[in-house]
């Protein structure tokens, strides 16, 4: 293996989300010299406007890769409801507030809930089923070079229940646990999350990569 680690950036400025991905991926972490945004002052911000998860996430990872000349692992996630066509899908992040105005995020995932218990309020329980998801990939500034699709499945409740997460998590339950993703601890939600699940099969295939790229 080389003395110096593989210097990878994470396309993100949120340290909890860097955590996470370190956590999820387990000792390949230890493999790599991680950065995120946070470490770049000057990067133009890559514009996500794309109609599908996999697109923005890949535009991300070969923005970012191109710009700063690091490999690159970007994600996109968010909420997807039948009964709204795929709402709010892409734009979950800022359902209920598109021009980006609003800058406190607990005020934001209240209003994102509230918006989407405003438009289900007719929907019948039997046809409340949604499906989180996270489109993750690793890229260098030409191709995508690994990439994964994690969903977990579960209905959209007629409140938010629950203290714990965030975004859409008091609003979204999982039938089989009978609770909502607000009421699962952080271990809980990390063993059967959406992210959880790309994370998986991303792992296999990185590992594969770093095999390749570092022995």
């Amino acid at each position: 293996m080389n003395s110096d680690k593989l210097k990878i950036l994470v396309a993100t400025t949120n340290p909890g989300k860097m955590s996470e991905l370190a956590a999820l991926l387990g000792e390949l972490a230890d493999c790599v010299n991680w950065k995120t945004l946070a470490d770049f002052s000057d990067l133009p911000a890559v514009v996500e406007d794309g109609s599908t998860f996999a697109c923005n996430a890949r535009k991300k990872a070969l923005g970012y890769a191109a710009t700063a000349g690091l490999l690159t692992i970007a994600d996109d996630s968010g909420l997807v409801i039948d009964a709204l066509n795929g709402l709010p899908g892409v734009h979950s992040a800022r359902f209920a507030d598109p021009t980006g105005r609003n800058t406190d995020r607990s005020q934001i995932d209240r209003q994102n809930n509230q918006k989407v218990l405003n438009l289900m309020a007719d929907v019948p329980d039997s046809r409340r089923t949604a499906r989180f998801v996270c489109y993750l990939c690793l890229s260098d500034e030409k191709e995508i070079l690994v990439q994964a699709e994690g969903t977990l499945e579960g209905v959209i409740t007629r409140r938010p229940i629950g203290d714990n997460g965030f975004g859409y998590d008091p609003i979204f339950e999982i039938p089989s646990l009978k609770k909502t993703v607000a009421q699962l601890d952080a271990d809980q939600k990390n063993r059967i999350s959406h992210r959880a699940n790309a994370a998986e099969k991303f792992k296999i295939l990185f590992h594969e990569f770093l095999q390749r790229t570092l022995f």
